[in-house]
């Protein structure tokens, strides 16, 4: 039986010794396909092996495996060797031939790599493969064949913008193509024509990919676009116009003309060099001059019947516009008369923000600034009415002063600690003033109220957002009239590049500008799957000139900035010293980052003809963006067919799909020509779209058919799915849209004073000064985070003056609608303090 010699091999000594044996045995090559070794003949048992073909590097396009070659000669057995362990004998493949010239012979050896073998070790460090080839001298080694998984992103990192140039100017268009592996060759076109430099030297493109046209002619006028293409891809930027103008020139004075009948002669140009064309500038001056003729040169005439109507004319119409400027004036004093007898009443005009750079001319009115209310040290709760006082004549600085006045001939009154007012009022007047204007008129997404330094809290309902104020949160003396507001993710356009996405809604608290003594605490949803190894999560917030600034990246927080955020599995916490508008962006780190989005069912909830539709809805997993789907089903007269799923979709440049399968084909078919249908990758990790959906077209084949069962399933390719078993009656309208699990929050939207807080407030000032101060044993307020499982904020906590105080805020936030103030005395029990029996005690009693 021959002796097959594999990749167990280790040692050259243990090699050798084989290869003596193999020789006093009289080994011989046994042929079979699956076996790389073989005897050489006695005059060649003194050489190493020579590789012919050493394997090369290769990209995976798809799914296609890509093939690895090792040809050497003279060698007795060859093995491939991948990331450092030996490929399996049986996946290779062996052909054996001679050299005609040296009567060598040699072997080649081939394997497959599959897309799924890379993956398996993908981000750790590169898939490599070597083959090594043994004769009875030694051992060689080839060169080390790298093998990567090829893809072009499709969103261009920078694209080429529109310009108007002049004549003869140079122009530079940018462009930053895609990231892809291997990196994309960059080609510009014009009016979908190549542009080669090398036919046309006006034309050059720079190392970076950016397109320089040196001197800008008429005929260079087009649409330019950046292609980026590699062996996976080709993408396309969006065309940038280039329009190139000339401005116009004036020829040369034409002579003087002969001396007309008014006595004056003339000469002309024209603005022809050159002639303005293609939106260029008109030329500037004048393209006719007079001059007045001698008196020789003047023609003898007598004045006539002409001149004197001349005249006469002239002197009506000078009376004309006397009477006109007359009548202007008087109704100016009258109208300016009237506004002076309502002068006293003015302060209307002046409700909701006021100009910040606005003087006081009278020192004492001062006071006009904030309201005092009626508040001791013993009141729990705040119920009266806010009035305005303005003085009509005074102007007041806004500098210490709360940035919003209270509302004038009129009150807000608040009663348990509910704000009564109309909201779309104050959206309406909200949004008058300049820098508000940008904020949506949406009432049903928008809350405010009134506060003071008893704190509140505002929610929209049913979207997982909420904005708390703690107690002296707002200063003592102060009353800010406060709003929160969910933005349109289609009306701000975050900017986001490579492998970024949106992971929350766009959220807006304000006025910005507002003092505040300690920070408030902002929560809304997030659809990330909240594993930091995965991701690079960052807080954006929008500064006063509309652009969106990095202010903290999770995970690296500093204490001595402004922000701080906690993300738990589905909400992000966010302190924050300032008002503003915030999102967070994330952006993957490997392909393992997921996104969690919620696949919705909805269907027509009554059908009267042969088709019905089921449409699949492919959402954020965020709770505002369900509920903007339920408000637009309700409106369609939709209803929801099964319960919603959680999807982790990866940043694996994957397709979403999804497909519909089982139907009865005796009563149903569908009108899919596709087995499947697909939303792009891109569309879904970009997140600019706040949801989307597939329609399912089925046809009964009858009408009198109502019962469907079916199976619809969405999937990831090449990674997680769900799904649905559908089986209902589309003649009964078995599932509302407003079923249980969307049952509406029916909670206040603006809480002030004691009522937004499970704690009271003479309470929850006893436990901080009990808690705050060091205790030897632990026993304060690092062993309430600790019970709490909040000691991962440990150093955020101790860099406030009153650590206990924002442990306390943060629980407020988190369970203010399913929280139980017991289990928190329980805590403050197993810590020892004896405060924790101040809990059982009623709130009237406090």
């Amino acid at each position: 039986m021959p002796l097959l010699l594999g990749p167990f091999v280790r040692c050259r000594f243990s090699a050798t010794l084989l290869v003596l044996w193999l020789v006093l045995a009289g080994f011989t090559c046994t042929g079979s396909e699956h076996t790389a070794t073989a005897t050489l003949p006695a005059a060649f048992t003194d050489l190493l092996p020579n590789f012919l073909i050493e394997p090369q590097d290769e990209y995976i396009v798809k799914n296609k495996p890509v093939t690895l070659t090792c040809r050497s000669t003279p060698a007795t057995q060859i093995y491939f060797k991948c990331n450092g362990e030996w490929v399996h004998q049986d996946d290779h493949l062996i052909e054996r031939t001679v050299d005609p010239a040296t009567a060598l012979p040699i072997m080649q050896v081939t394997i497959d790599i599959t897309r799924q073998q890379v993956e398996k070790i993908f981000g750790l460090d590169e898939y490599w493969c070597q083959c090594v080839a043994w004769s009875t001298t030694g051992t060689q080694k080839s060169q080390k064949a790298y093998i990567r998984i090829a893809y072009l992103r499709k969103n261009f990192e920078e694209e080429p913008q529109g310009k108007e140039v002049a004549l003869d100017q140079e122009v530079l268009l940018r462009c930053h193509p895609p990231e892809g592996v291997p990196e994309a060759e960059v080609e510009w076109q014009r009016n979908e024509d190549v542009l080669n430099p090398a036919s046309d030297p006006n034309f050059f493109i720079t190392t970076d990919h950016n397109l320089v046209i040196k001197k800008a002619r008429l005929a260079d006028t087009g649409n330019y676009t950046c292609v980026a293409k590699n062996i996976v891809a080709r993408r396309k930027s969006n065309s940038a116009t280039v329009l190139v103008y000339v401005d116009g020139g004036w020829s040369e004075w034409s002579k003087w003309s002969a001396c007309g009948a008014d006595c004056s002669m003339w000469r002309s140009r024209e603005c022809t060099q050159p002639s303005p064309g293609t939106g260029g500038k008109e030329c500037q001056g004048l393209d006719l001059q007079s001059l007045n003729c001698t008196s020789e040169q003047c023609p003898q005439t007598v004045s006539g019947a002409e001149d004197v109507a001349l005249y006469v004319g002239m002197v009506a119409v000078a009376l004309c516009l006397t009477l006109l400027l007359i009548v202007v004036v008087m109704v100016y004093r009258r109208k300016k008369e009237g506004l002076d007898a309502d002068v006293a009443d003015s302060s209307i005009l002046t409700t909701g923000f006021q100009p910040m750079g606005i003087k006081p001319s009278k020192p004492e009115n001062s006071h006009l600034l904030t309201i005092q209310p009626d508040l001791t040290t013993t009141t729990t709760s705040y119920q009266g009415t806010l009035r305005s006082r303005h003085d009509a004549t005074g102007k007041f600085s806004m500098t210490n002063g709360p940035l919003l006045d209270p509302l004038p001939n009129g009150s807000h009154t608040l009663h348990n600690g509910k704000l009564n007012s109309d909201p779309s009022e104050f959206v309406s007047r909200l949004t008058t003033q300049s820098y508000f204007k940008t904020l949506p008129r949406d009432v049903a997404n928008t809350s405010y109220g009134t506060f003071n330094f008893l704190g509140g809290r505002l929610t929209i309902p049913n979207t997982g957002i909420s904005l708390l104020i703690p107690p002296e949160a707002i200063p003592r003396g102060k009353i800010y009239e406060i709003y929160l507001t969910v933005q349109r993710k289609e009306d701000l356009r975050l900017p986001l590049a490579g492998c970024q996405t949106l992971l929350s809604p766009v959220v807006s608290c304000g006025p910005p500008g507002v003092v505040l003594s300690r920070p408030v605490i902002l929560s809304m949803d997030h659809c990330s799957d909240a594993c930091l190894d995965n991701w690079a999560i960052r807080l954006k917030k929008q500064n006063y000139e509309g652009a969106w600034e990095d202010v903290l990246l999770m995970g690296e927080e500093l204490v001595s900035e402004p922000y701080y955020c906690q993300l738990e599995a589905e909400t992000c916490r966010l302190f924050s010293e300032q008002l503003g508008t915030f999102a967070l962006v994330g952006e993957s780190l490997h392909m393992g980052a997921a996104k969690r989005l919620r696949l919705v069912l909805f269907s027509d909830a009554y059908c009267s003809t042969l088709e019905y539709n089921i449409r699949v809805y492919c959402m954020d997993d965020t709770q505002d963006v369900f509920k903007e789907v339920v408000q637009m089903e309700r409106q369609l007269g939709g209803r929801l067919i099964d319960e919603p799923h959680v999807l982790l979709f990866k940043d694996s440049y994957h397709n979403l799909r999804l497909s519909i399968h089982d139907m009865p084909q005796a009563h149903w078919r569908s009108k899919l020509l596709a087995g499947y249908q697909e939303i792009p990758f891109y569309h879904i990790w970009n997140g600019s779209q706040r949801y989307l959906h597939c329609t399912f077209t089925l046809e009964r084949l009858s009408l009198s058919t109502c019962e469907l069962t079916c199976q619809l399933c969405v999937w990831q390719v090449e990674g997680e799915g769900q799904s649905f078993s559908l089986d209902f009656n589309i003649a009964k309208d078995t599932r509302a849209v407003d079923s249980e699990f969307l049952l509406m929050d029916s909670n206040a939207t603006a809480l002030a004073g004691p009522s937004a807080f499970q704690i009271p407030y003479l309470i929850r000032q006893k436990i901080c000064s009990s808690l705050d101060a060091p205790c030897p044993n632990g026993a304060d307020w690092r062993m309430l985070a600790q019970r709490l499982k909040l000691e991962r904020h440990m150093i955020f906590f101790a860099s406030k003056a009153s650590p206990t105080s924002v442990i306390l805020d943060l629980w407020e936030s988190q369970h203010f609608h399913s929280g139980n103030i017991n289990q928190l005395a329980t805590v403050m029990a197993d810590i020892g303090k004896q405060e924790a029996m101040i809990f059982l005690v009623s709130d009237g009693e406090c």
